[in-house]
């Protein structure tokens, strides 16, 4: 029987699971172990079960017109628990400060006046709004639910590329990716203490509640989604359902005096707190998109007044302009008085003087990405471009140096994928999902991680031909506290059958045209 490693070959960059050729790294031993003795076609069957159990529960998405499964590969992704650690208190210091500058650039503009931050950043920036000016929410938190985007660099370093503090999507594969994986894999997970996933909705709820106007007690929250043909509608529905709170479309709310209610078949209710899944062009045609069907009117004056509370704060996207981004260090040190505990990718602002001319002849060596693009479009990888491509994005950025930034092409980690009936190595990043609610950021073990799966891709993102990973974080060797195994069937070894089918509609079949101008961003 073939080995399904014996063809496997070590990247350019770091390989996740190999140290050196055939010499798993300590965290991936027991996954090593489980899948070496498997032939092809045993791995194939499971890999097929997965896609069978996502396919029937509706998660899939359209590529070029073609509803598909979401790529789920059968082999996860594990990270040690010191360095999930690193990552917690990383992204957690990321996104402190990014909130204590979302109520610095709403309110007294210190740091612009400081120079820490160019004025000019965000008078350009077109996430910067001012319908948000002022806008004080009740427990201080403007950045409920963020997704910070990582990779590893060529030595192992985990590196920011880029923040998602709008409306970050993507948790909904995690958990079903979780779901799903505990079945085709049980004996690893028989073996392995991983960090368990589920709680995400109930720290998510508390969150939100935590988040309620002054006075309000027992808040009550909705999901506010576009509908049913929105790309991320299973992700919406999924976390209404397990949080017991309502999802909601916009022509189910109405606004009046400042108060939001939702129409029931007992009359209104009021809404407290909304956790809304549309973007802010979207969100209130009375202050930016007239044409907007999917909104509620006089949403933002009602969050003015104190009277809603939107998670996540309307204006958020001034935070994860990806120019801004090349200031988030500079942010750390000035709000927090702290190092910043994890890098950015090297990264060049090309509307600096002198900047332009020094990148401009060296396209070929870097990535170019649009400061305003989502799910990875836009972008060009200098490396893989041709002469061409090359030259229509050098007259792009000359025309518009603020709307682009470069950065060094890095070669992603790697990690073992299947692909046909053998293991290739794929490049991946992570997402991890962090929720605050006011006290503590708490950041999801583990979150999604994204693999490219054409052979040499850098570009990860599913709207690109992207799948994803399960992301294990091993539980901490020293905590003696007793672990919960996850719930598996009484068949689950060595093969069980497709998770049963969880309600819900199909993601992304077909949008019409407002919807699909309304898409979440950045996409996963």
């Amino acid at each position: 029987m073939a080995d399904l490693f014996e063809e496997y070959r070590l990247g350019p960059g770091w390989d996740e699971m190999f140290a050196e050729p055939g010499m798993p790294r300590e965290t991936y031993e027991a996954l090593h172990a489980t899948l070496q003795p498997l032939s092809s076609g045993e791995l194939g069957v499971r890999a097929e079960v997965l896609a069978r159990a996502f396919l029937d529960q509706g998660i899939t998405f359209a590529l070029k017109g073609v509803e598909r499964p979401f790529p789920l590969d059968i082999v996860p992704r594990i990270i040690a628990a010191a360095e999930w650690r690193s990552v917690e208190l990383g992204v957690a210091q990321r996104i402190r400060a990014l909130e204590a500058f979302l109520a610095d650039v709403y309110g007294p503009g210190q740091v612009l006046a400081d120079g820490v931050v160019p004025r000019r950043i965000i008078a350009t920036s077109a996430h910067f709004l001012r319908a948000a000016a002022g806008i004080n929410p009740p427990n201080g938190v403007r950045i409920h639910v963020a997704g910070v985007d990582l990779i590893r660099d060529e030595q192992g370093t985990f590196r920011v590329l880029e923040d998602n503090v709008r409306i970050p999507s993507g948790v909904s594969y995690v958990m079903e990716n979780r779901r799903a994986m505990a079945q085709v894999l049980p004996e690893v997970f028989a073996a392995t203490r991983i960090l368990p996933v589920e709680s995400y909705p109930g720290m998510l709820l508390r969150a939100l509640r935590a988040a309620a106007p002054v006075g309000v007690s027992d808040p009550t929250v909705v999901v506010l989604s576009p509908g049913v043909f929105n790309s991320a509608y299973f992700e919406h529905a999924l976390l209404a359902r397990e949080m017991g709170v309502e999802l909601v479309e916009g022509r189910d709310l109405v606004c009046v005096g400042n108060d939001v209610a939702m129409r029931t078949t007992a009359g209104e209710q009021r809404v407290d707190v909304i956790y809304r899944r549309i973007d802010d062009d979207f969100l209130d045609p009375v202050h930016f998109r007239a044409d907007s069907v999917i909104g509620v009117a006089g949403l933002l004056n009602a969050a003015r007044a104190g009277r809603v509370t939107i998670a996540n704060a309307v204006g958020n996207g001034v935070a994860d302009d990806k120019l801004l981004y090349t200031y988030v260090p500079d942010l750390i040190r000035y709000y927090l008085n702290e190092e910043p505990l994890l890098p950015n990718v090297d990264t060049y602002r090309l509307d600096e003087p002198g900047v332009l001319e020094h990148v401009l002849p060296r396209l070929d060596e870097l990535v170019i990405k649009p400061v305003d693009g989502a799910g990875g479009a836009g972008i060009v990888i200098g490396s893989q471009a041709t002469d061409e491509e090359l030259a229509v994005v050098k007259e792009t950025i000359v025309a518009d140096p603020r709307g682009w930034i470069a950065q060094r092409e890095v070669k992603l980690s790697m990690v073992p994928t299947l692909i046909g009936n053998r293991l290739r190595g794929r490049h991946v990043d992570l997402r991890p999902f962090a929720v605050n609610d006011g006290e503590k950021i708490w950041v999801l073990p583990g979150g999604l991680t994204r693999v490219a799966l054409p052979e040499g891709a850098l570009v990860v993102n599913s709207s690109q031909g992207g799948g994803s990973k399960d992301t294990w974080v091993l539980a901490d060797p020293d905590d003696t506290t007793p672990f919960e195994v996850p719930h598996l069937p009484a068949d689950a070894a060595p093969l069980p059958p497709a998770a049963s089918p969880v309600p819900g509609p199909a993601a992304g079949v077909g949008e019409s045209q407002q919807q699909q101008q309304q898409q979440e961003g950045p996409r996963c």
